[in-house]
């Protein structure tokens, strides 16, 4: 089998042929609990190659090249590579290499320290987070924009995402339920369909995983659009106080998303 060589060239070449509105520069990702020397090395590296991809980069005018803020764990590497990335005045500027296996607290604390430093007027990208609670965390942190696999991959295990958490509707408690998945949720999964039948097709069909995937991802979508309407009425306080009551009713909230919110002056009831 023949090798493929991906370079920062050939990388902005394809983005540029796809005509994405936010393009990735290449960096060198290693395991967020790495230390030492390799850590370092990866964070030099994927500034010098930010410089190559904008060298690269032939649609300007019309596509955002993002920067990826790398440095693990280590706050005096991150602080490096966020004044050394935020020189190079990307459109935009992605929180990376985060979310793979850390400490909560040490999750929370890289993301602020990322958020505080980079420019208030760009977006601010952070990388394979989609979980409810950190969105709506995060977003208060003073992040704009996410990805993650996880409204898909759930999807494939059953798990309908809810505001109350997950419904999981292989679940026999489902076997003659003949409400919608969310009664309040405009997808078209939850305007034709029933859990009832939802439970019966994922049992053996696909279809089942395409029809939770459309309403996974349209809760998403719902999710942030809510939080950006509560951001815009200056009312996102109060939103993270009602999500966290509907979302924890026992309030048995997260320690590191109390301490997270605690630090931008938002306390939970």
């Amino acid at each position: 089998r023949e090798a493929v060589v991906s370079t920062q060239s050939t990388g902005m070449a394809i983005q540029n042929a796809l005509g994405s509105d936010v393009m990735m520069q290449l960096d060198d990702v290693v395991s967020v609990l790495t230390e030492g020397e390799r850590m370092k090395d990866a964070m030099d590296r994927s500034i010098r190659w930010l410089d190559r991809c904008q060298t690269a980069h032939k649609r300007e005018h019309d596509q955002n090249l993002f920067g990826i803020i790398q440095g693990g764990l280590n706050p005096t590497w991150r602080k490096e590579c966020l004044e050394k990335m935020i020189e190079r005045d990307c459109p935009g500027y992605a929180i990376g290499g985060l979310s793979g296996g850390e400490e909560k607290a040490d999750f929370w604390k890289t993301v602020t320290l990322c958020t505080d430093h980079l420019p208030p007027n760009k977006p601010r990208y952070l990388m394979g987070v989609g979980y409810q609670v950190e969105l709506v965390v995060c977003s208060a942190l003073g992040c704009d924009m996410y990805d993650c696999v996880f409204p898909t991959r759930t999807a494939r295990f059953g798990s309908a995402l809810v505001r109350t958490g997950q419904l999981q509707l292989k679940n026999t408690q489902y076997v003659a339920d003949t409400q919608p998945i969310d009664k309040d949720c405009t997808c078209m999964t939850c305007k034709e369909y029933t859990r009832a039948y939802l439970h019966c097709l994922l049992q053996e069909d696909t279809t089942g995983v395409i029809l939770l995937t459309i309403h996974n991802i349209a809760f998403q979508l719902r999710l942030m659009n809510d939080i950006r309407e509560a951001v815009r009425e200056d009312r996102f306080p109060d939103f993270i106080k009602e999500y966290f009551t509907l979302m924890f009713p026992k309030k048995n909230y997260p320690e590191w998303a109390v301490n997270a919110l605690a630090s931008v002056n938002v306390t939970l009831p």
